[in-house]
Order: structure tokens, then C-alpha cells, then sequence
């Protein structure tokens, strides 16, 4: 019994001992951690401290040392390093020339751009006549019997033999012979042959009777069994009928003659342009069979009615065809140069490859010194093929960054989810998800900036093979490459629905 009680004693003594050790030097513990948590690192020499900001990027500062929910330090900024303001990034001159960095000024330009349309030769209606007697009769002789023949103004085209034509030309010389006779006749007879001559002589020049025959009628001559019918316009026969031996009726074509000195060309200009041409505006027409060749022209009619499968709007352009080199039903491919308004006006302007478009705002980056820039965001106006016109946003003379202006926009992501050097640094595109195709570029809308892609099956989205549109992150994604060449790109969804190109090279077929 009485060793018991010593053991007891002795486990009491220790357990004492141990908590007044264990104690202790957790006091100490605490005290050191306290410490470390209140303890503001000295400043580099010569540098002054303005704030600790979020160690992963997020727009939280503090004035003094603290910790975010993840347990790290928040990490202190000195007046050296905010010297651009929390709007800029900055990098160094050697990255600079590593990223192949260019720059120029935005500037004051006359923009324009091009409206090119497929179109089409067509004959100029007004300058189509058609040979149809106004009786009716046989064709006894040709003198042209060949489509495509071109005819001089009066060449005879074709003999006629025609019954009512003969009778008529009897009555006509009974009544001129019939005047002589009355001469001397009382004045209600010589008024009544005279009025059956005068109607005679109506009726044949109603049915084309030329001057000459009609004066050899009047003089005396006989009738004349056939009448010859010549060309009403200098020209080429677009189409023949008429058929030695053949009975025709009365108004019935026998011939079609074009005057091809000068002809239409009927382009079809997209809906989304229409706006922009204007009656009287210029145009450059090229034709395949003359490569290299131009024929200028203006548009001379904008057609009321739009062609509901293609989406189009004929526009008359109206050429001088003196040497006869073009031919209805050629095909032809028409230029129109327009800007605002429909000409071109001196508009602040910038490169197209400026601009860094996210789908919901548009930004440049402007150089603000050595290393230095600043992104703002731009209002845009009118669009020509190389440059933008900037209604706000940016000023003349400023220089902008023309070429690697994403590198240096991924650079400065990059630092804001590493070290959260900028607040108003783009948002990083990290967590979306990046998909691969292969395709052919079809069309790429001038204004819109939309590519309208036809590509392979997608199999991380288990999409099948179709055609469908794409935004490209940056028109200079598309600068070099024309539409039908095979690409190979990446894209994501940068919002449900919108899926947005960020990398495009062209591949061989």
C-alpha cells in the first residue's frame, strides 16, 4: 500500500513538470509567431513603400502586411515600381525587341474599302431592237442568215413576199394616178381621191415601207412583188427566226439585233453592303478571259428587288464597249471603292492589327514610354481593308502597338495571375478551353470580321463536319489568308454560342 502511494506521487510530480515545460514554450512559440505576423519588412534603400497588394493578382490592396485566405503573404509595392500607374504595363526593352514590338502613329487617312461582287455581261436593253413585220407574209431570200452576224444601220436582212402588201401598193398608185386624172375635176372629187391616196400612203409607211419605194410608186412604177426589210440599228444579230420559204404572222420576231457598243454588267452585291453604293459611283470591272485588263465603269442602277437564296441586290455598272472585246453571258468580277457615305473621307485611323477586339470591347495599346504601355479602350467607326477609323479612345500622333500587341497582352496576364502587377490588365483566357480543327476558310465578312469556315469533325466537342461562322480574336488573324485556302486553327468558347479563333495558319490542301 504505502509503495503505491509513492508511485502515484511520483506520476503526479512529473505530470506537473511536463505541463509547466510544455507551457512555457508555448508562450514562446506564440510570442515569435506574433512577431513574424506584425513585422513589416524594412524598404530597399531608397525605394518607398506605398501598399501590399494581392499576392495572386486580385484588386485587393492594404496598407499594412497581410495574409489572403490561402495563408500567403500580401506582397509590398514601392513607389519604383508604380511609377506607370495602375493602368499600364510595363516590360523590358529586351523582351521588347524579343517580341518583334511595332509601333505607329494613329493618323488622320482617307479610308475606303472594297465592295467586290460577282457579275455578269448583259446586252443594254435600250440598245435592242427587234425586226418584226406588221403583216403578214412569206420570206423569200435571206441576205443574213447567221446568229452572232453584226449588220450596219439600213442592210437588208430579208425579202418578203406578202399579198396585202401588193394591194396596197396597187391602191396607193390608183390613187396617185387618180389625182393627175382629177385634176380639173370639181374640188369635192379631187378631195375625196385625195384623202384614199393620203390613206394609202399611211398605210405603207405604217408597215415600213421605205421612202424610196414609196416615191417610185407616186412616180409611176409598178408595184413591186416583194419588199426588202432592212436592219433598224447597227449591231449583232442576238437571234434568227426567220427561215427562207417560211410563212410568218403579222408582229411575229424575226430578228433580235444588239448594238454592243457599250453593255451592262449586272453584279450582285451582298445585302450587308448595299448601303454603301451609290448611282454614279465608280467601278473597276475585270474579265477572265482579259487577265490583267480593267474596264471602267459607273453604276448607273441599284435594282429594287433582292435575290431571297443568295441574299443579294443587282447593281447595273454601265461600260463602253467600242472594240467589242465584251460579250453577253461573260462572266465578270466588279470592284467598288466606297467609304463613308459612299466616298472617301479623312478619318482618324488606325491599323486593323491594333486592335485587340475580346467580343465585348475593343483596345489598343499606346505606347507611353520606354517599355511602357498603356491599353484603352476605342470606339470604332467604318472599316477599309488595312485600317479602322477610332472615334474615341485615342488622339493623333499617339503611337500604337501594331505588331505582337497580344504577346504583350498575354505578358501582361501573365503578371497580373502571377504577381498582380496591373488592375486593369486584360482577363486572362487560361481557364477556357481550347479546341482544334481543320477547315476552309469560305468568305470573311468586311465589316462584321466574321469568317464564315467550313471544317472537319470535331471530336473534343463531338461536333460533326459543318460550316458555321467564327470570330477571330484579331483581323490579323485573316490578313493573309484569302478565302477557299485550307487553314488549320484553335478555338474556344468565349461565351455560350460565340466561339472565337485565337491561333489560324493556312496548310497545303
Amino acid at each position: 500500500m504505502r509503495a503505491r502511494l509513492i508511485a502515484t506521487l511520483l506520476v503526479g510530480v512529473s505530470a506537473a513538470g511536463a505541463g509547466y515545460w510544455f507551457g512555457s514554450h508555448a508562450k514562446v512559440g506564440a510570442g515569435e509567431m506574433a512577431a513574424v505576423v506584425t513585422t513589416t519588412p524594412p524598404a530597399p534603400p531608397g525605394k518607398q513603400l506605398l501598399y501590399y497588394r494581392n499576392p495572386m493578382g486580385l484588386p485587393d490592396t492594404s496598407p499594412t502586411p497581410k495574409k489572403d485566405s490561402m495563408g500567403m503573404d500580401y506582397l509590398p509595392v514601392y513607389a519604383a515600381e508604380d511609377e506607370t500607374g495602375g493602368n499600364e504595363i510595363k516590360i523590358s526593352t529586351a523582351k521588347v525587341q524579343k517580341l518583334g514590338v511595332r509601333f505607329e502613329a494613329a493618323s488622320l487617312r482617307e479610308l475606303s474599302r472594297a465592295i467586290r461582287a460577282a457579275g455578269r455581261v448583259e446586252v443594254d436593253e435600250r440598245r435592242l431592237f427587234a425586226v418584226a413585220p406588221k403583216f403578214e407574209g412569206w420570206i423569200e431570200r435571206l441576205q443574213v442568215n447567221i446568229t452572232g452576224q453584226a449588220v450596219a444601220k439600213g442592210q437588208a436582212l430579208f425579202e418578203v413576199y406578202s399579198p396585202e402588201l401588193v394591194s396596197a401598193q396597187r391602191e396607193y398608185q390608183v390613187a396617185a394616178q387618180g389625182i393627175e386624172k382629177l385634176r380639173n375635176a370639181a374640188p369635192e372629187a379631187q378631195a375625196s381621191i385625195r384623202q384614199v391616196a393620203e390613206a394609202s400612203l399611211a398605210r405603207l409607211r405604217n408597215w415600213d415601207i421605205s421612202a424610196e419605194q414609196i416615191q417610185t410608186l407616186a412616180a409611176g412604177g409598178e408595184p413591186r412583188r416583194t419588199l426588202t426589210l432592212r436592219a433598224p440599228a447597227a449591231g449583232v444579230v442576238m437571234e434568227k427566226k426567220a427561215v427562207q420559204g417560211m410563212r410568218f404572222s403579222a408582229g411575229e420576231t424575226l430578228y433580235q439585233i444588239a448594238d454592243v457598243g457599250a453593255v451592262w454588267v449586272l453584279a450582285d452585291v451582298f445585302e450587308r453592303d448595299i448601303g454603301a453604293v451609290n448611282i454614279g459611283q465608280q467601278a473597276r470591272v475585270t474579265i477572265d478571259a482579259y487577265p490583267g485588263k480593267v474596264f471602267d465603269g459607273k453604276v448607273s442602277y441599284v435594282y429594287p428587288t433582292l435575290n431571297v437564296q443568295t441574299r443579294s441586290i443587282p447593281v447595273r455598272v454601265e461600260l463602253a464597249n467600242p472594240a467589242g472585246m465584251l460579250h453577253p453571258a461573260m462572266y465578270a468580277q466588279v470592284e467598288l471603292k466606297v467609304g463613308a457615305g459612299g466616298t472617301a473621307q479623312h478619318v482618324l485611323a488606325v491599323p486593323l492589327s491594333a486592335v485587340i477586339d475580346s467580343g465585348t470591347r475593343q483596345t489598343v495599346l499606346v505606347q507611353k514610354g520606354e517599355g511602357r504601355y498603356e491599353p484603352r479602350e476605342v470606339k470604332l467607326g467604318m472599316r477599309s481593308d488595312d485600317y479602322v477609323e477610332v472615334t474615341a479612345g485615342v488622339q493623333a500622333g499617339e503611337q500604337v502597338v501594331v505588331a505582337a500587341n497580344f504577346l504583350i497582352d498575354s505578358e501582361s496576364n501573365l503578371k497580373a495571375a502571377l504577381g498582380g502587377m496591373q488592375e486593369a490588365a486584360q482577363p486572362a483566357v487560361g481557364k477556357l478551353v481550347s479546341h482544334q480543327a481543320l477547315g476552309t476558310l469560305d468568305s470573311v465578312d468586311a465589316q462584321s470580321g466574321m469568317a464564315m469556315i467550313t471544317h472537319a469533325p470535331v471530336a473534343s466537342l463531338k461536333w460533326p463536319a459543318m460550316t458555321m461562322e467564327f470570330m477571330p480574336a484579331n483581323p490579323a488573324l485573316l490578313a493573309n489568308i484569302k478565302p477557299g485556302s485550307a487553314i488549320a486553327f484553335e478555338f474556344v468558347e468565349r461565351k455560350p454560342g460565340e466561339w472565337v479563333i485565337t491561333k489560324l495558319t493556312q496548310r497545303q490542301p
